[in-house]
C-alpha cells in the first residue's frame, strides 16, 4: 500500500486484504511520477515488444520498433534520367552552336529510355530533343531513336541527367529510425531500399471495462434514471487512434464480486485496463476497492478538473506479471480528458514514439473565468479571429457535457495556485483544430436563434465555420464594441419606439460603424406541456401561485421583451414565482418545461416543436444581423451574406414553424 504523502510503496504492497490510506487530489505530475515509477519497477517502461509485419499499406502508422537500414542503394545503378543518348561526357567537349559533333551511334552513343542503367563507359545522357538523328547518308533518321548517328551543337558536363548509384540511398545507411510512425511516403522509401517486411512496436492491447448499474448500451430502450454508455466508444476511439487495440467489454453493473472477476480477466488477457466507473455515489471509491483486492492502489484522485477521481494502480495478473490499471471517472469530458492525459502519453512509451505534442497559439479571453486554486483547471474554449485579435471563448465547464469538447478548439490549462483569470488575459491554447480552420472561423455572439445551427451546417459547405456563443442581444453588442465578435444576433425592443435595435446600437456601438441586416421574422410566445395541463392563455397567468416560470438571462432580447410586456400589465418581476431561473437558450427553455422542473417559459415556437411542446402565440418580433461594417465588407463572411439569397438556405429556414423570412438580407441601415 501507499502511504499518502511518501510516495513509497512498503514490501508487502502486493498482499490483499490491508487497509489501504486512500490517497486525495495528488498533483497531475506527482501523479504520473507515481505511474512511472511503478511501471519501471515492472518491466514496463518501455517498448512491449516488436512484431514483424510485411511492407504493404497495412503497414502505415505502425511505430518501428527497429530502425531501417538500407540494404540496396537506389537507385542501385548509374541509371538514365532522360529518354536520350548515352555517351562519354568527354566526347562533346569540341561541340558549339556554330560547330556540331558528331557520335557514331553504337560506337560512341547508345539510345537509354529514362530509368536504363548506362552503359559502364557512359557518364552523360544528351536528351532526344537535343540531337539531329542522322542516317547514314547524313539526312534526318527516319525513326529518331534508331539513327546512325547524332550531332549535338552543346557540351556536356559529366553526369548529367544521369541519376548516380546512390542518388536517393547508399547501402547501409539510416533510413528510417526506430520510434518512427510510418507514413504512405516511408513505405516507399522502405521498398526502395530493398525490404519487404519491417519490425514495428506491438500495438498495446486495452480494455475498456464500463462499469455501473445505471448504464444501458447504446441502441436500448431508455428509462428515467437509466445513462447511455458511450464513454467506452470515445475512450475506445482514443485507443485506437493513438496506436492501441482497445476491447470493449460489456458493462457490468455494481457488483463487486463480478466486476473484480472481469478485471482480473481483462488484466490476463491486455496490457492495459480502463475501468470506467458509472456516476452512482461512491462509485469511484467501488472501483478503488476493485484495485485493491486485485493489486495495488497507487493514486485515489488527482488535482485536475474534470477528472478528480482518477485512479491509478497496478494488477497482479494470474501469469506473475503486471498490468496497469487507470480508473476514469463516469463524467464523459472526465473520462475523455483522462485518456488524454494519462493514456495517450503511456501509449506512446510503449510504442517507442514521442507523446503527442498538440500545437499551441496565444489568445486573449474574452470573458472573466474563474478557477479552483488547488486544481490544474482543463478549460475548454473556442477560438477566433477577428480583426487583429486571436480571442479564446471559454465554453460549457461541466463534466457532463460532452458537446462542449465537440464544440471546442481547444484547451487552456489553468494551473495550480491561478484562482482566475480577467477578460483580456492573455492564454496559450492546446488546440484540437488547425490553425487555418480557425483562420476560416466566423464568431458569433449575442441572441441565441435556431436558425444559427442551420447557418453552420450550410457554412460548412461552403469552407466556413461558424461558432456562437449565446449571452443575449445586449452581450452580443458588447461584444462587438470590445471587436470580440463579427457579428451579433439581437432582437431588443425599445420600449418608447416600438423598434427593434436601433436605439441599442446607438447607445452601445456609438464609435463602431455597423450594419444592421435583417435576418428573420418570428413568433414568441409561450411553451407549456403537451396538452397545456394548466391551462395557461397569457401573461397574465405568470402570477399564479400554481404556475413556476422559466426566464431567459439577463440582456436577452426575449427578457428584454418579457419586462415590456409585464411593465405594460403591471406585473412585477417578484410576483412570477421563477423569474430568476435562468436559461440562455430558446432549447434550454424548452427543456425545462419538458422535464418539469417549470410549467413555461418564453421561447421560439421551433423550440417547441423540438421538443414536443405546445406554443401559446404571443408577439412577432424582428430579428436583426449587427455586423461591423469592416466585417460585412470583408470576404470571411460573404458565404454567409450570400446564404440570405440562396434558395435551399432560405427554404430551411422557413420550414421551421413561427418563422418568416420576408425581409431576409435586406439592410435596414
Amino acid at each position: 500500500m501507499l502511504f499518502a504523502d511518501s510516495g513509497q510503496r512498503t514490501a508487502d504492497s502486493g498482499q490483499r486484504g490491508i487497509m489501504t490510506v486512500y490517497l486525495h487530489d495528488i498533483p497531475l505530475p506527482q501523479a504520473k511520477d507515481r505511474l512511472n515509477q511503478a511501471l519501471f519497477e515492472a518491466g514496463l517502461g518501455g517498448v512491449l515488444g516488436g512484431e514483424t509485419i510485411l511492407l504493404d499499406e497495412a503497414a502505415c502508422g505502425r511505430v518501428l520498433a527497429e530502425a531501417v537500414w538500407a540494404r540496396l542503394s537506389s537507385p542501385h545503378y548509374h541509371a538514365s534520367a532522360m529518354d536520350g543518348f548515352a555517351l562519354r561526357a568527354a566526347s562533346t567537349a569540341e561541340a558549339l552552336p556554330s560547330r556540331s559533333v558528331r557520335l557514331l551511334v553504337g560506337e560512341q552513343t547508345v539510345y537509354v529510355d529514362t530509368g536504363d542503367p548506362l552503359p559502364d563507359w557512359a557518364n552523360a545522357v544528351v536528351p532526344i530533343e537535343n540531337v539531329e538523328p542522322l542516317d547514314e547518308a547524313g539526312q534526318p533518321a527516319a525513326d529518331p531513336r534508331k539513327p546512325d548517328s547524332i550531332c549535338l551543337r552543346e557540351a556536356l558536363s559529366p553526369w548529367t541527367h544521369v541519376r548516380p548509384l546512390g542518388e536517393d540511398i547508399v547501402a547501409t545507411e539510416l533510413v528510417l529510425p526506430a520510434g518512427h510512425a510510418l507514413r504512405p511516403v516511408d513505405l516507399g522509401a522502405v521498398a526502395a531500399c530493398g525490404h519487404t517486411q519491417v519490425v514495428v512496436a506491438r500495438r498495446p492491447r486495452v480494455a475498456v471495462l464500463p462499469s455501473g448499474t445505471e448504464l444501458v448500451a447504446v441502441g436500448q430502450e431508455v428509462k428515467r434514471g437509466d445513462i447511455i454508455e458511450y464513454n467506452s466508444l470515445v475512450l475506445a476511439g482514443q485507443v485506437n487512434g493513438w496506436g492501441g487495440v482497445a476491447k470493449r467489454w460489456p458493462i457490468t453493473p455494481d457488483n463487486f464480486d463480478l466486476l473484480c472477476r472481469r478485471v482480473q480477466e481483462a488484466a490476463d488477457e491486455s496490457d492495459l485496463v480502463l475501468l470506467n466507473a458509472g456516476s452512482s455515489a461512491g462509485s469511484e471509491d467501488f472501483s478503488a476497492r476493485v484495485v485493491e483486492q486485485l493489486g495495488e492502489l497507487l493514486v485515489h484522485g488527482v488535482a485536475v478538473r474534470p477528472g478528480h477521481p482518477v485512479i491509478v494502480g497496478l494488477l497482479n495478473r494470474t501469469d506473475g506479471g503486471k498490468t496497469p490499471i487507470i480508473g476514469v471517472p463516469g463524467y464523459p469530458v472526465s473520462a475523455a480528458l483522462t485518456g488524454e492525459i494519462f493514456v495517450e502519453p503511456l501509449l506512446a512509451m510503449w510504442l517507442g514514439r514521442g507523446a503527442f505534442e498538440p500545437q499551441e497559439v496565444e489568445a486573449a479571453l474574452t470573458r472573466k473565468v474563474t478557477s479552483p486554486a488547488g486544481d490544474d483547471d482543463y478549460m475548454r474554449v473556442v477560438v477566433g479571429q477577428v480583426g487583429a485579435k486571436r480571442l479564446a471563448a471559454p465554453i460549457s465547464r461541466g463534466a457532463g457535457v460532452i458537446t462542449s469538447l465537440v464544440r471546442a478548439d481547444g484547451i487552456v490549462i489553468l494551473p495550480r495556485g491561478v484562482q482566475g483569470l480577467e477578460a483580456g488575459a492573455p492564454v496559450r491554447v492546446r488546440l484540437y483544430r488547425p490553425a487555418a480552420e480557425i483562420e476560416r472561423t466566423i464568431m458569433a455572439i449575442g441572441s441565441h436563434d435556431m436558425t444559427l445551427d442551420l447557418v453552420a451546417q450550410f457554412l460548412a459547405e461552403r469552407g466556413r465555420r461558424l461558432v456562437s456563443a449565446n449571452v443575449g442581444s445586449l452581450g452580443g453588442l458588447v461584444a462587438l464594441r470590445r471587436g470580440e465578435a463579427h457579428l451579433a444576433g439581437s432582437h431588443l425592443l425599445d420600449p418608447e419606439s416600438g423598434e427593434y435595435n436601433r436605439s441599442y446600437v446607438a447607445r452601445y456601438l456609438p464609435e463602431t460603424p455597423v450594419t444592421r441586416m435583417s435576418w428573420v421574422e418570428r413568433q414568441q410566445g409561450l411553451l407549456v406541456k403537451k396538452g397545456n395541463p394548466k391551462g395557461i392563455a397569457d401573461l397574465r397567468d405568470l402570477v399564479r401561485a400554481d404556475v413556476t416560470y422559466v426566464n431567459r438571462q439577463r440582456g436577452a432580447g426575449t427578457r428584454v421583451l418579457l419586462d415590456y410586456h409585464l411593465g405594460l400589465l403591471g406585473i412585477t418581476p417578484e410576483q412570477v414565482q421563477g423569474y430568476d431561473q435562468e436559461e440562455y437558450t430558446h432549447l434550454a427553455v424548452a427543456a425545462a418545461v419538458a422535464s418539469g422542473r417549470a410549467d413555461c417559459g418564453m421561447g421560439v415556437a421551433a423550440a417547441a416543436r423540438a421538443l414536443n411542446l405546445d406554443f401559446i402565440f404571443l408577439y412577432d418580433e424582428l430579428y436583426e444581423l449587427i455586423i461591423p461594417t469592416e466585417f460585412y465588407e470583408s470576404p470571411l463572411l460573404r458565404p454567409l451574406l450570400d446564404l440570405a439569397q440562396d434558395a435551399t438556405f432560405r427554404a430551411a429556414v422557413q420550414a421551421l414553424p413561427g418563422y418568416g423570412i420576408g425581409n431576409m438580407g435586406q439592410v435596414v441601415s
